[in-house]
């Protein structure tokens, strides 16, 4: 995309209340950039940033309402005159067993880390292209890269997530708009507190481990290695700069665990070369 030089560029951010999302608003403002900020409480964002609010437009939305999410996005619009980077932020930690997931955790996870999502990029996507410019950020995780137990809920949307993303890349490039899809490692936010983290309902004593994974997690907080003012900086200038590579690491906890991932996947791979062959019709 071509970011705009001559004018203070639109930015509309999902999640923006606490962790990086709070951060990212903070810094855009500071630029001089309009930012339309979705928050499950316009309050607490506006107690929490501490800056120059002139150029932000709070908006109360409930991602999974689809025809609230667009009235969001015309605010945006009819607030600012355009919109240029759109970044899909909002989320939460879950952290069980798998059949310790309740369904209404499972369809609770997947209506704020891809439905929502997908109601704010049909909302978006006409404007960035018909305009034949803009960009889309979408905040995944390392955790949609790679999985540990007790986080298969969040990494199920997580890759759900990546798997999107690099579709819509592809979809629409030739209109001028990038994506970017963002994974973060740890970072010091309270993600790792019960007011971002949910636990299940019901557990059961088979997953003692699970148990012990939880309570190291909440004794984590404050010792994370990501610094979200740091974190917030390298998206911005992501953007920015106009690096149109698909992905941004953020954290070395996070290139680490990548990096596993990626040697795993390619010794699979090595070892299956000569008789991955074996289930085709033959030549």
């Amino acid at each position: 995309m071509s970011f705009p030089t001559d004018c203070p560029a639109t930015w509309f951010v999902t999640g923006t209340s606490r962790g990086l999302g709070l951060e990212l608003v903070r810094q855009l403002l500071e630029r001089g950039d309009n930012v339309a900020a979705t928050t499950r409480s316009t309050e607490r964002l506006l107690a929490a940033l501490g800056t120059d609010t002139t150029r932000l437009l709070p908006l109360t939305v409930d991602l999974r309402d689809e025809a609230a999410v667009a009235q969001a996005v015309q605010q945006t619009t009819d607030r600012f005159g355009g919109l240029d980077v759109v970044v899909n932020n909002a989320g939460y930690g879950f952290l069980a067993a798998v059949e310790e997931t309740g369904d209404r955790d499972v369809r609770d996870m997947l209506d704020v880390q891809v439905v929502g999502v997908w109601n704010v990029l049909r909302a978006a996507l006409p404007i960035l292209r018909e305009q034949r410019g803009g960009h889309v950020v979408n905040v995944s995780s390392v955790l949609g890269l790679t999985s540990v137990p007790g986080w298969a809920l969040y990494c199920a949307g997580k890759y759900a997530l990546e798997g999107l993303s690099e579709a819509l890349a592809g979809e629409v490039a030739g209109f001028g708009v990038g994506v970017t899809i963002v994974e973060p490692g740890y970072f010091r936010t309270d993600f790792l507190t019960t007011d971002s983290l949910a636990l299940p309902e019901n557990t059961t004593p088979a997953y003692p481990e699970i148990r012990e994974m939880v309570e190291n997690h909440l004794k984590l907080q404050g010792n994370q290695l990501g610094d979200p003012v740091r974190g917030a900086r390298r998206m911005i200038e992501k953007v920015v700069g106009g690096d149109g590579s698909l992905r941004l690491i953020l954290g070395s906890d996070s290139h680490a665990y990548a990096s596993a991932k990626v040697q795993a996947l390619q010794a699979t791979l090595d070892a299956a070369a000569d008789t991955a062959s074996a289930s085709d019709f033959p030549a």
